[in-house]
């Protein structure tokens, strides 16, 4: 385990508090506020180790650059806002209890991304 360094607390500060899956840059704007001096090598030095702890999951949406968020959050989807470019976290799951799989069929997991507009777009 790595040390706790001023840059890693504010980077996983702002994943904790955002709630989102955040892109690198994202994150680097954000915890930057904290941490003026912070630069996007750290962030992606420090993105790497704190998956490598497992605090931290990368998130793949398709045709986007990986994002990350804080884990924990459980099995969950992605709205992309098609204005701003955002993604955000749908809380939970209920597509697999409507699943209608054919005889033999054993669904071993699923990613579904919903795509439009958030309220600061819509």
């Amino acid at each position: 385990m790595e040390r706790s360094t001023r840059q890693r607390r504010a980077i996983r500060r702002v994943l904790l508090e955002t709630r989102r899956p955040l892109s690198p840059r994202e994150i680097l704007e954000l915890a930057r506020r904290q941490v003026p001096s912070l630069g996007l090598a750290t962030v992606y030095r420090n993105l790497r180790a704190l998956v490598e702890e497992g605090a931290v999951v990368p998130v793949a949406l398709p045709g986007e650059p990986l994002r990350y968020e804080a884990a924990g959050a459980g099995h969950h989807h992605h709205f992309l806002c098609r204005g701003c470019g955002r993604a955000f976290e749908l809380p939970g799951c209920r597509l697999e209890a409507h699943l209608d799989l054919p005889p033999g069929f054993a669904a071993e997991d699923h990613e579904v991304v919903v795509y439009g507009r958030c309220p600061d777009c819509a």
